[in-house]
């Protein structure tokens, strides 16, 4: 029995349909039931390898024997080398979005910054842009925060000494903390040594740094401010012109950021404003979502792209669920269509999320439940839009709210009205 396992490359989507449909609303749910890291359950859904033991476990609390859905032992041993015959490969252009994130990172100490609520294409935005540094030359790291355990949003110190040690460690640089480290000095004034003396110093090609799941950090204020200051910072030095600009210029960096979150957070400051570029990535439009459907191998007419966009809007997420589905399970767009908003529809662990975080902020569900019951959009306070907005589940009309999707309308006009 060979010592890790990994998911069938054509598998991969219909696994990941799996988490939503055994009611696990997230990777971090299903790792936490299982006593598993988040890394750990992450490279399982995406077709890395993991421990055989580990492998099994998931296979089974998602309702799969682990030889249904196991690549065959030989190919185990290496990735596939048609990245095309992956559905990981599918990817919907938005122009000019992804020329101009382009242009960007190829600027000297650029800062690039791509948000949109959650689902909707940001980390695959992400890998597109690294892949296209490398193709010029640069060298690049991707670097999520759910690879940070819960201590270390704990301590500033910490999460700055795991922060230097894990970009390190993606360039195979060994771990130098003792070398550049200054108890008595700054954990950012530290953060930035570490950086400039060892790390840019020693690498030769400039680096894109893409820095994924932001968010994490931002529920976390005890040390977001400081961070967010820290990356602002660098942005900033490659622009003084002083001896140590030239360093700073070798680096790019990429935040990207989920913006659910919003609901939360004082909308009066935000530490990365004003800096750099600022992508808020659109749903698709019609064209985008057939393309997505052709990507799929599914032959899909106008007339039903067009019954699909007029219920879930172009959002990416729902859209893949529905052609999963279909692909895979054997749905039928009308049955999918009629189901949506119920709890036996393909939606329903998605729509439950939705609602136990609207319901963290009874004014909000308030604010929300008058959009989603007026036939027209509704007037609503720049706070109460800003939340919502961020949250995925308006979108604005001028001046004035709208929900975001028919399907949101039907599910959260009878959720929320018996509440909350």
């Amino acid at each position: 029995m060979p010592r890790s396992l990994k998911i069938k490359p054509e598998c991969i989507e219909r696994i990941k349909s799996a988490v939503q449909r055994n009611c696990f609303p997230s990777q971090k749910a299903l790792a936490t039931e299982l006593g598993l890291t988040r890394s750990t359950v992450s490279n399982f859904l995406n077709g890395k390898p993991v421990d055989y033991l580990n492998f099994v476990e998931i296979s089974e609390k998602l309702g799969y024997g682990w030889q249904e859905i196991a690549a065959k032992p030989e190919d185990n041993l290496k990735q596939p080398d048609d990245n095309h015959s992956s559905p990981a490969a599918i990817y919907v252009e938005r122009p000019p979005i992804e020329a101009n994130c382009y242009q960007t990172i190829m600027q000297p100490g650029a800062l690039l910054r791509v948000k949109a609520p959650q689902e909707m294409g940001k980390t695959r935005l992400m890998h597109r842009l690294l892949e296209y540094a490398r193709e010029q030359g640069y060298k690049t790291v991707d670097l999520s925060f759910e690879l940070a355990d819960k201590t270390v949003f704990l301590d500033f110190q910490k999460f700055c000494q795991w922060f230097c040690v894990a970009v390190g460690d993606r360039l195979d640089k060994p771990n130098k903390l003792t070398d550049y480290w200054d108890e008595i000095l700054a954990f950012n004034y530290n953060t930035t040594s570490y950086f400039q003396k060892y790390l840019l110093t020693e690498t030769t090609q400039p680096l894109v740094l893409a820095l994924d799941n932001v968010d994490l950090v931002f529920e976390h204020t005890a040390i977001s401010t400081d961070f967010c200051n820290l990356l602002r910072s660098w942005h900033n030095q490659a622009r003084t012109g002083d001896r140590n600009s030239r360093i700073w210029q070798k680096l790019s960096l990429v935040i990207v950021h989920a913006t659910d979150i919003y609901g939360s957070l004082n909308i009066n400051y935000s530490p990365l404003a004003n800096v750099g570029l600022t992508i808020t990535l659109p749903e698709f439009n019609a064209e985008q979502l057939q393309d997505l459907a052709q990507q799929n191998q599914l032959n899909c007419h106008a007339t039903e792209v067009k019954q699909l966009m007029s219920l879930v809007g172009g959002q990416p997420y729902l859209a893949q669920l529905a052609f999963n589905r279909i692909k895979y399970d054997g749905f039928t767009l009308a049955r999918i269509l009629q189901e949506a908003h119920t709890e036996a529809g393909i939606y329903s662990n998605h729509l439950r999320q939705k609602l136990v975080n609207l319901q963290q902020f009874p004014e909000l569900a308030t604010a929300f439940m008058k959009v989603v019951t007026q036939e027209n959009p509704v007037q609503l306070g720049s706070a109460l839009v800003f939340k919502l907005q961020g949250m995925g589940l308006i979108k604005l009309d001028k001046d004035t709210a709208k929900v975001r999707c028919e399907l949101y309308r039907r599910y959260f006009s009878t959720r929320l009205s018996s509440k909350d």
